[in-house]
């Protein structure tokens, strides 16, 4: 097998099991109708688990191109091979996506919900406020990449290493995936959205592409940075990355933090003229 079709087959993999999981959880009708957030947070972990014992020994299993970035500007990825990794990620999640469609065929016009429907396929904020979107995003992406960097630098009994990155999964899951549903994955995101916009889903609602750059930006800056980080504090190589993107990471930070304290004053405002 070859890697491009490796990362295929994987991300394939992921996205089936784990858009899978929240189309049991979301559409009507379905026996896992309402199970919950620790339903979706441990299905993921088990869906990367199984997309990294699938292909993991082939092409690394990265299934994720802030992964494939993280590494790359990390030193441990050849960067020839980045465009072609993340093209077949991209190919993947489409084509996963694409397969729970036909898995839940007549939950689709059972579901009023608009937004349940898109959620199968890619992520919606809790509160939708962009610049604090990002920020989770990239904190999440961050904690995957410097998590993976920790992981491989111990060793395991063979066989277990994929094991425990699908409980780092969960981790990020339970622990940060509530503001946006964490994505941490540009082609998890993107490439169902796609499919979620050309597939013949009844009454569905827009793709939200308002949104869209939110899942693939704070990935692709928090995967990056987690790898200059990794390397900058564990292997002192502070490179020229390392200093860019941690100004990129802290205007980020002082801007979401800005707009959300601006909120914060008005919501007060609103809540004092209420009491008066």
């Amino acid at each position: 097998m070859s890697e491009f079709l490796a990362e295929i087959i994987g991300t394939m993999i992921l996205i089936i099991f784990g858009g899978g999981v929240v189309a049991g959880v979301v559409l009507k009708r379905s026996k896992a109708f309402d199970s919950g957030w620790v339903v979706i947070s441990i299905a993921w972990g088990l869906a990367v688990m199984l997309g990294v014992y699938a292909v993991g020994n082939v092409s690394g299993a990265h299934l994720n191109p802030a992964v494939t970035l993280g590494f790359a500007i990390a030193g441990d990825f050849p960067w020839d091979k980045v465009p072609m990794y993340i093209l077949a990620q991209m190919i993947g999640a489409f084509i996963g996506a694409v397969i729970v469609f036909l898995a839940y065929l007549p939950h689709w016009r059972e579901t009023e919900d608009q937004e349940a429907k898109l959620n199968v396929f890619s992520t919606t904020p809790a509160i939708r406020s962009y610049m604090s979107n990002l920020l989770a995003e990239l904190i999440g992406t961050f904690a995957l990449v410097t998590g993976l960097l920790f992981i491989g630098a111990n060793e395991f009994t063979e066989g277990l290493n994929p094991v425990i990155v699908g409980a780092l999964i969960v981790a990020i899951g339970m622990s940060l995936g509530g503001p946006t549903g964490y994505a941490i994955n540009p082609a998890r995101d993107l490439g169902p959205r796609i499919a979620y916009a050309v597939l013949p889903i009844y009454r569905k609602g827009t793709s939200d592409w308002k949104y869209a750059w939110v899942p693939v930006v704070g990935p692709i800056v928090g995967g990056m940075y987690g790898g200059v980080f990794y390397n900058a504090i564990f292997t002192n190589d502070f490179s020229a990355g390392f200093w860019i993107l941690s100004v990129i990471v802290l205007i980020i930070i002082v801007v979401a933090a800005s707009i959300e304290i601006k909120n914060d004053h008005a919501f007060g405002n609103k809540a004092e003229r209420k009491r008066n």
